[in-house]
């Protein structure tokens, strides 16, 4: 029984067309093509509508992928370009090497009216962060991050200075914007006790990776894309590939799940019902296993709701879905490797 990094980004979409010539800018490229009945989809998905969905793959991953979503009847919009900072949230992030060309494409997308948020790229010391530096004098090792948030797409980019992470991304060097697959997804929840973070690690045998606090004084990125107010805080929770490392970040894989989790004391909107299946945009992460029985054996032991039977999705795969403790909705794919 094995599970890896999160398999799929699953996007709600109106027409394929313009769907696949925005993310072949990103190196992606049309895989399997699926539909399932109306009934099929009520009993996976929990949505009442036929559908055809379009697998993306990029190069060589077997993670980090693009599932496009094409319902009939869509149950809602999804999160369009609100704000980050809500229970419900979901966004995908991608290693560049020209994170400039993307932000060139973004100002140029503002200037013809598109609806369109972003933010400038801002810089982030990721290790060593109490280290002195002299400027000028000493090496940077860092990156540089920017957030695109667009009706279908809510997304984070990031370029590295100064360091190489093996296996936590690969570029397409072909691609327009020269970018890997998604490295690591996020949701943001609120939960003091910690209790709804032991199912991704007890129950989905996850490798919890990174529990960090984080304010706006130490992260420029997260005080903007979060709106943190002076004093305000969230913890990052980080939960891995088990073939990942804890002690070596040099060992880190992509497909990384990023938690932000805020204090309860805080006051979050929650919009759980516009990420789900059926909602435009993106709307729900996988992961793919191998001992799909045993996995749905232990999540049926576990705190989830609505769980659904194992039955073949739209691509032939035994899946089965269910609303995590923390009230987001996942599928699990069998794999066939």
């Amino acid at each position: 029984m094995t599970i890896q990094g999160i398999y799929e980004v699953c996007i709600g979409i109106t027409e394929p067309i313009s769907a696949i010539q925005y993310w072949e800018q990103f190196g992606y490229r049309i895989g399997a093509v699926g539909n399932l009945r109306a009934d099929t989809a009520k009993d996976l998905y929990a949505v009442d509508s036929e559908l055809q969905s379009i697998r993306l793959y990029h190069q060589d991953a077997d993670h980090g992928l693009i599932r496009l979503m094409m319902w009939q009847q869509p149950i809602n919009q999804g999160l369009v370009i609100s704000s980050m900072r809500v229970k419900g949230n979901r966004w995908a992030t991608t290693l560049t090497a020209d994170l400039l060309g993307i932000l060139n494409h973004a100002e140029e997308a503002e200037k013809e009216g598109k609806d369109i948020k972003y933010s400038n790229p801002f810089w982030e010391v990721i290790y060593n962060k109490n280290q002195k530096i002299q400027p000028f004098i000493s090496s940077l090792t860092g990156v540089r991050e920017m957030l695109l948030l667009q009706p279908l797409t809510r997304q984070v980019l990031f370029q590295r200075f100064g360091y190489v992470v093996p296996n936590y991304g690969k570029i397409n060097p072909q691609s327009t914007f020269q970018t890997s697959q998604f490295t690591h997804m996020g949701m943001i929840v609120q939960d003091d006790s910690k209790e709804i973070l032991k199912f991704y690690e007890d129950v989905l045998d996850l490798l919890r990776v990174r529990d960090d606090v984080e304010t706006g004084d130490e992260s420029a990125a997260g005080r903007e894309m979060f709106h943190l107010q002076p004093g305000e805080k969230f913890i990052v929770t980080a939960f891995d590939d088990p073939r990942s490392s804890v002690s070596d970040f040099m060992q880190a894989r992509s497909g990384r799940l990023y938690i932000i989790r805020f204090p309860e004391s805080i006051q979050l909107e929650s919009r759980y019902e516009l990420a789900q299946p059926g909602s435009l945009g993106m709307c729900l992460y996988t992961y793919r296993v191998q001992g799909i029985h045993d996995y749905f054996t232990k999540v049926e032991n576990s705190h989830v709701r609505k769980l659904t039977q194992i039955t073949s999705n739209e691509f032939g795969e035994m899946s089965f879905s269910f609303v995590a403790p923390d009230g987001y909705f996942w599928t699990l794919v069998e794999s066939r490797d």
